[in-house]
């Protein structure tokens, strides 16, 4: 592909003109669809930024079209491997949940909520069903629900229990391998994505502890009530599903291929269909609801697996709240987040091919010499970037374009911007009221983003714990610089 000279090419000002626009047209979207941004309306917006670059480039700057093209086409080609990910993290997701293993992980994290340590119970809970989902939004919007309840009933601060619940679920989904804003982080910056969350677990396991032992430490100060809510979520949860410790080998087993290092694509692969097997064994009347019919058959079990895998499956309790948990959307439920990393990756790909990210790099490299003004940026960043766009991925996808080139020319590993975007763009953005996560959160748990946020202790300790990292330089390697 053939690159703008340095005349040739626009300088940073011109280069923030996409950006400016980018952001103006979110600003409208998000206005206008509300939680529904993402459906679609984000994803035009990018590919109109594209658009503007690529009218940019061609009309002041003589840009050809060819070029142009193959740098879009080049970044759509990168992240093949992650749409594929993301698609068998629908997979799990669906297969998980009606097989009974995120039921059964539910049900035994349930027996250790007892009063006296209810916040400290309630973050770890939402850490494990984060971890075991991928998703802190379906966390906090289910069993988060449920735990706003437990906390109420026991007296404690609808912030506090917020904050507990947030922060358990922000640090599952950060070291899941099934969280699509993981996998995004990780190959937006070119990270394989074991390598990106083992890194992650230099500051998020300090992060998560120094969280928990102050809701430990608040749950042994407060006056404690009655818990009987609780019973009455794990007798329904035992009635829709056949509860069995035989279910957690599967997550053993994936926990196991995961620590000796199989591909991402494979031990996901082989963790959906171990599900699948378990669900066939353990869950042949949920299984048979899902298929709507009316006996069990080959039939029956084929049908139930594959829309399982695939599509959105829901199983009647009688359980308001375990309804809502057991919902899964499958692979078709990753296709909005499949649909954003295209159009974001072609607004990449013509900011690259214009030479525009280059320009705008090079500014930056003005500023940052050192790795601890480096990493500070990168947070800064991601923060502004949540503040300005009003969403995570789109931040994590922005603020990974501006500093990619920044991190090689400087030396370093490209785990360590990918750790110090999900640091930032990701877990701040619940902290944000106008942000798409701070919305839903807010609107789910019913506490306004205000009340929480002094509680999100995860939440808060996670950036500032990715710069005083970068301030020992703990395992942050330096390569020559090219």
């Amino acid at each position: 592909m053939k690159s703008l000279k340095c005349s040739e090419r626009p300088s940073w000002i011109v280069s923030v003109v996409p950006f400016a626009v980018l952001v103006a047209v979110l600003v409208v979207v998000v206005r206008v669809f509300g939680a529904d941004a993402l459906a679609g309306g984000s994803q035009v917006a990018l590919l109109f930024a594209a658009g503007v670059t690529v009218a940019i480039s061609m009309i002041f700057y003589k840009a050809q079209w060819e070029d142009l093209e193959n740098a879009i086409l080049d970044n759509i080609r990168a992240v093949g491997s992650a749409v594929l990910i993301l698609l068998l993290i629908g997979a799990i997701a669906g297969s998980w949940m009606i097989s009974g293993i995120v039921p059964s992980m539910i049900y035994y994290g349930m027996k250790i909520i007892i009063p006296e340590i209810f916040l400290f119970a309630a973050c770890l809970i939402s850490a494990l069903i984060a971890i075991m989902t991928g998703s802190s939004w379906t966390t906090i919007a289910t069993i988060g629900v449920a735990l706003i309840g437990i906390g109420t009933a026991q007296g404690y601060d609808a912030g506090w229990t917020a904050g507990a619940i947030i922060s358990g679920a922000y640090f599952g989904d950060k070291v899941s391998p099934l969280s699509d804003t993981t996998v995004l982080a990780s190959s937006s910056s070119g990270t394989p994505i074991f390598t990106h969350i083992r890194y992650m677990l230099i500051t998020t396991v300090p992060s998560i502890v120094i969280a928990m032992i102050v809701f430990f430490v608040a749950s042994l100060l407060h006056n404690h009530t009655d818990a009987s809510r609780i019973s009455d979520f794990s007798s329904s949860l035992k009635e829709a599903f056949n509860i069995t410790p035989w279910l957690l080998v599967v997550p053993v087993l994936t926990g196991l291929l995961i620590v000796k290092k199989v591909p991402a694509m494979l031990t996901l692969f082989i963790a959906a269909f171990m599900a699948g097997i378990a669900a066939l064994v353990f869950q042949p009347e949920v299984i048979r609801e899902v298929a709507g019919m009316d006996t069990f058959s080959f039939t029956c079990g084929f049908k139930g697996i594959m829309q399982t895998y695939y599509g959105s499956t829901a199983i009647h309790t009688g359980n308001e709240i375990l309804d809502g948990l057991v919902v899964t959307r499958g692979m078709t439920g990753m296709l909005n987040t499949v649909f954003l990393i295209v159009s974001a990756v072609a607004f990449g790909g013509a900011l690259t091919g214009s030479g525009m990210l280059q320009s705008l790099t090079e500014m930056l490299t003005r500023f940052v010499s050192r790795r601890v003004s480096l990493v500070s940026s990168t947070v800064g960043t991601g923060i502004f970037c949540n503040m300005v766009t009003g969403d995570q991925y789109l931040s994590i996808i922005l603020t990974s374009s501006l500093y990619r080139k920044l991190y090689e020319s400087k030396g370093y590993e490209k785990r360590l911007l990918s750790r110090s975007v999900e640091d930032s763009a990701t877990v701040v953005s619940v902290l944000i009221p106008w942000n798409s996560c701070g919305m839903t959160q807010a609107t789910v748990l019913k506490v306004p983003t205000i009340d929480y946020l002094p509680y999100c202790l995860f939440n808060i300790i996670s950036p500032l714990m990715s710069i005083f990292i970068s301030v020992t330089g703990y395992r942050i390697y330096k390569k020559c610089a090219k």
